[in-house]
């Protein structure tokens, strides 16, 4: 018997102002609109795809009974992590400064200011949250293949 495949699709975000977090993800972040749907006025489906990602985020009214602003360190992983920092923080976006994994070779937790002197993949962070605190962790993998 074949082993099934497992992939994530969505992840539902709870927010508190469907239309607020609709222009910060798509005009701030850059995230594409795929969907927008509300068939009444219990339920809204707002779906939102990061750019390159397979992975979407939904957001909108009736998706989930979770707290407001309740996800932590969402995983966005950039090939330039002072690109897309700078990029963001140019449309308004409040980013942390980046940081690094320290010591590389045997990390127990630390980090130290800026990226990774080498640029080696999931060194260097940096992090922001949306406007209801739903955090999202900038993760550079990549830069050498550039």
């Amino acid at each position: 018997m074949r082993s099934p495949t497992f992939s994530v699709e969505v992840i539902t975000l709870r927010v508190s102002d469907v239309e607020r977090a609709l222009r910060f993800y798509v005009d701030q972040v850059g995230f594409a609109l795929d969907v927008d749907y509300s068939p009444n006025d219990n339920f809204r489906v707002v779906q939102l795809t990061p750019p390159g990602s397979s992975c979407s985020v939904q957001i909108g009214k009736g998706l989930t009974d979770a707290p407001t602003g309740s996800l932590r360190n969402i995983f966005l992983v950039v090939t330039d992590l002072a690109a897309a920092r700078s990029r963001l923080l140019e449309r308004g976006v409040e980013v942390s400064e980046m940081r690094h994994k320290t010591p590389i070779g045997a990390w127990d937790g630390g980090f130290a200011p800026g990226l990774d002197p080498a640029r080696g993949d999931y060194a260097s962070f940096a992090s922001f949250s949306d406007p209801d605190g739903n955090s999202w962790l900038l993760q550079e993998r990549g830069y050498r293949n550039l």
